[in-house]
């Protein structure tokens, strides 16, 4: 399991103290430094480049606040606030904030605060993965050799409008022609260019280019109808692959 990089900040002591033995039992939880001060906390930010922090608010000389107006925001870690007053609570949450732990709190609080954390530290793996992978130079599938009538044919896959599983072949339909392929739905994705072609349902792939609009269905599935009136569903599930289309 991959350590989850913390840098603790707080002005006093004892807090830093109690806070630090709590994270020495977390096995995943690699404590990268502490800070006792805003401007030490900026550094040391910058410097360790940690995966989260936990950020004392009332801090003489610069609070919590200004400590994350002063840092690189490309340095910007997961931010867990850390004090003893409650009115804070909404601002903290307007920047995005992990999480806000209120003192006094015990070892069970402090574990669903870090169960957040990696939690959210593995959906930012996840998007900054799926990031690289659509930027990453591929070699992307243009044309499939597909049997029609005893002919072979070459089809490019623009001209693809949709793809369906069919027991064990997918069916790509183009136009008013569909053509068997024998290759699982997944194994074909895997090929196709996502930019043009996204997962809507565990059964379709569509071509981005053929939707001509989204109408919400039910328990947050949609239906996607093509330029050609084809209508298919989309399963909640995969409503990210279609980010292009909602803008």
């Amino acid at each position: 399991m991959k350590s989850l990089r913390v840098l603790v900040i707080d002005d006093e002591p004892p807090a830093r103290r109690k806070l630090l033995m709590m994270l020495a039992g977390e096995p995943d939880i690699d404590v990268v430094g502490q800070a006792a001060n805003g401007i030490d906390a900026v550094a040391a930010i910058e410097k360790l480049k940690p995966d989260a922090i936990f950020l004392d608010i009332q801090m003489p000389g610069m609070n919590g606040f200004e400590v994350l107006e002063a840092i690189d925001t490309e340095a910007v870690p997961l931010v867990v606030f850390v004090t003893a007053f409650d009115q804070h609570a909404v601002r903290a949450f307007e920047v995005h904030a992990a999480d806000y732990l209120l003192k006094p709190f015990d070892r069970t609080r402090l574990q669903n605060c870090l169960a957040r954390l990696r939690d959210a530290r593995e959906s930012m793996d996840s998007k900054l993965k799926k990031l690289l992978e659509e930027f990453r130079p591929r070699d992307y599938l243009t044309r499939v050799i597909v049997k029609s009538r005893g002919r072979v044919l070459f089809l490019n896959v623009e001209d693809v409008d949709w793809i369906e599983t069919s027991a064990n072949y997918v069916e790509l339909h183009s136009g008013r022609n569909s053509y068997l392929l024998r290759e699982t739905l997944q194994s074909l994705e895997t090929r196709l260019n996502p930019r043009q072609f996204a997962r809507l349902h565990r059964t379709i792939i569509v071509n981005i280019d053929r939707i001509r609009e989204l109408q919400p269905w039910s328990h947050g599935d949609f239906i996607v109808i093509l330029k050609d009136e084809t209508k298919l569903r989309m399963s909640r599930r995969y409503r990210e692959n279609l980010s292009s289309v909602w803008g």
